[in-house]
């Protein structure tokens, strides 16, 4: 690199020696024995760099980039030789134009570097690190610094699993609350190294990835909200406040010494991969941590506000389609610049698997809000070589009511949350009439919303529940969302939950009660893990957790939100569930499909309590399709009776001697409800069977 010439040397700061550097590598990079450091700002008319050493909070030197030297095109750039690698760094930027009504300059604050690998200075979880300084200081600046690592790290024989995504199952966790909760057991709790602990339970369960809720360093205490409850103050538990999108979240991480926390994530990635267990990062590039025109300055905002926020040209006040202030200017060159990098780097790097995007519609507005026909950033995601391999998939939808589940541009590769089939599949197993024909079309991956676009039935990620919005538990137990412990006045959270409570609000000492509620969790988890697509497990379910009727339980570092594993005794029944029923989707290809059949080849037909007669009547409450394995295979006949008497289904004839054997009936009590692969009960009338009301049974072929 010929900027480590000695002709090239600018200057010395103590021991360190100054050059141009380069604008080729942006952020900071190691280049021999050296660092290059370089930033994008296209209206920033002067940039200081500052470095401080470990622990020191005063900068041990701030160099002043030179327009002339230290900057190509709108890349200012330096290169250090001798510097410390721990050192930890910022920029100071300012306009001396003045800022305008478009920027947010502000050369008294040090900046975070958009492209750090790692943050420090916000070590320990929940503990506020906002300055309250002097009169020329925003007294909401965070005083996390970037830091310079040796990001080596021995990655042994680890590639990526590339299981493919028809035989995906999902489990979305958030990394503190799967382990915080003092029943976990593990030693370190609520860290990377505490998802390790955890393994062998995930790998009985039979999980094939762990979704983990935004892990990018984030603000937690951007509230001052207080739990109205307890008095105990809220905060951002779930991580969608991001502040630096290539830095892992340091108070997740039991290992911070110099950047411990990246050592610490790229060593659980290992340890999940190792047991067949890959890794999708919830990924949050709609918006960022510094909200609107009154919030905090992190790093974007005070580097080029005009550039990564949609705003205003004339009022420089924020659109807001996040519906948390700012809205990121995804389709600038620059900002899908920095989101392409920021993907790869996490592929590359830190060997995860795949993304899901939140908000992801937001990502295809252009520079003034508008829905772009042919997002480029979603495009080139899509069609990117480096990601190819990658799973990509989309929360269709936005907070400013762009609702895209099935239309969005997807150019093949996007499959996205299913919202459709969660709404569909909970109105009907509460027992709602008219979602027969629905129900057909959610069991088969949904080939309404995604047939015609070119895509399959594995591109629809079905789900039940997910961090937004009651748990499984509460699905039963809660006509009513009970919120009033965020401090909003029970406001917050969606109305609209397709809940049913089976007869009482909440916890009840009622032994019928209860018993429909774990019926009805069994339900659901047996239609979606049969259905067509890819299931998605909220963390939690599988042991019956519930969030205290809290539809929105973003804000709460205690019990709502972490996993108690006593659960795992309590409700140990329904855990066997999940874990047989996870089992027996994987042994079953035809659960699986690649592709959605022609309608004259399809290997699905539907029945009533009469066979080849579905009850398509609006009133009707019952379905049952039956799964045809051919001549070599098995047959699966699922029936789903979600009335409220028994009903008696006929069952289809077998030939080449084959019998039916039950797998579930949700009606029985365990062990009996689900039974494990080589000893299904062989039925002994083979030509009907009385499914209790509210149940749902599979049988299989032998």
């Amino acid at each position: 690199m010929k900027e480590l010439r000695s002709d090239n040397l600018l200057s010395k700061v103590g021991d360190i020696e100054v050059y141009r550097g380069s604008p080729a590598y942006l952020g900071a990079t190691l280049i021999r024995n050296g660092v290059n450091l370089a930033v994008f700002s296209k209206h920033a008319e002067h940039v200081t760099l500052v470095i401080f050493e470990p622990g020191v909070r005063k900068p041990m030197a701030e160099i002043v980039l030179s327009p002339s030297f230290n900057k190509t095109g709108d890349i200012w750039h330096i290169f250090l030789l001798g510097i410390d690698m721990a050192a930890r760094y910022g920029y100071r930027m300012g306009r001396r134009s003045g800022n305008g009504k478009l920027h947010g300059f502000n050369d008294k604050l040090v900046l975070l570097d958009p492209y750090a690998k790692a943050v420090v200075g916000a070590a320990h979880w929940g503990k506020l690190y906002h300055r309250r300084g002097g009169e020329h200081e925003n007294p909401n600046v965070n005083e996390r610094r970037s830091i310079i690592i040796d990001d080596d790290f021995d990655w042994g024989y680890d590639q990526p699993l590339n299981i493919p995504l028809k035989d995906s199952i999902i489990y979305e966790m958030h990394v503190r609350g799967f382990t915080w909760h003092p029943s976990s057991g593990v030693q370190r709790r609520g860290t990377y190294a505490g998802i390790i602990e955890k393994i062998p339970y995930l790998k009985d369960l039979g999980v094939t990835a762990v979704e983990l809720l935004p892990i990018a360093e984030f603000e937690e205490m951007d509230s001052d909200r207080l739990n109205p409850v307890n008095g105990q103050r809220l905060m951002n538990f779930w991580g969608y406040q991001p502040i630096s999108y290539f830095a892992p979240k340091a108070s997740y991480s039991s290992d911070i010494v110099n950047g411990g926390q990246v050592r610490e994530f790229k060593t659980m990635v290992k340890k999940l991969h190792e047991a067949g267990i890959e890794v999708i990062l919830d990924v949050v590039f709609n918006h960022t941590a510094e909200g609107s025109e009154k919030g905090p300055t992190f790093s974007f905002k005070g580097i080029d506000n005009s550039i990564y926020y949609i705003i205003d040209p004339v009022t420089g006040e924020y659109h807001n389609y996040s519906g948390c202030g700012n809205t990121v200017n995804c389709n600038y060159p620059v900002v899908r610049n920095m989101i392409l990098d920021c993907l790869r780097y996490w592929v590359m790097e830190m060997h995860v698997d795949g993304f899901r995007f939140d908000l992801a519609s937001i990502l295809g507005r252009g520079r003034d809000g508008s829905v772009l026909s042919n997002p480029p950033l979603l495009e080139r995601i899509a069609l990117d070589p480096v990601l190819a391999n990658t799973k990509l998939i989309a929360e269709a939808w936005d907070a400013a009511g762009l609702y895209q589940v099935g239309t969005f541009p997807h150019s093949g590769r996007w499959a996205e949350w299913n919202g459709k089939f969660r709404d569909d599949v909970r109105r009907f197993v509460r027992g709602e009439k008219g979602l027969v024909p629905a129900m057909q079309r959610r069991l088969t991956g949904s080939p309404d919303l995604y047939k015609h676009g070119g895509r399959e039935p594995w591109h629809s990620i079905n789900f039940i529940t997910s961090h937004d919005g009651f748990t499984l538990n509460d699905l039963v137990s809660y006509n009513y969302k009970h919120n009033e412990s965020n401090g909003e006045d029970n406001r917050d959270g969606g109305n609209d939950n397709e809940s049913w409570n089976c007869g009482w609000e909440g916890p009840t000492d009622s032994f019928e009660i209860n018993k429909l509620r774990m019926r009805q969790m069994k339900n659901f988890s047996a239609i979606m893990l049969i259905s067509h697509g890819v299931p998605m497990i909220l963390c939690g379910d599988e042991m019956g957790r519930t969030q205290q009727g809290n539809n929105n339980a973003y804000c709460h570092d205690n019990e709502i939100s972490w996993v108690d594993w006593k659960l795992a005794e309590t409700n140990a029944g329904l855990l066997r569930f999940f874990r047989l029923l996870i089992k027996f989707r994987k042994s079953m290809p035809l659960l699986k499909p690649d592709t959605f059949a022609e309608h004259n080849s399809s290997p699905v037909s539907w029945h009533g309590v009469k066979q080849n007669k579905p009850d398509l009547d609006y009133h009707s409450r019952t379905l049952a399709m039956l799964l045809m394995g051919g001549a070599s295979g098995s047959d699966i006949y699922l029936v789903m009776n979600c009335y409220y008497e028994q009903l008696r289904f006929d069952l289809p004839p077998l030939s080449h001697n084959k019998k039916w054997y039950r797998v579930v009936d949700t009606n029985l009590e365990p062990p009996h409800d689900i039974e494990d692969m080589g000893h299904e009960a062989e039925l002994n009338e083979q030509w009907f069977y009385c499914v209790a009301p509210r149940s749902v049974i599979i049988l299989i072929s032998k």
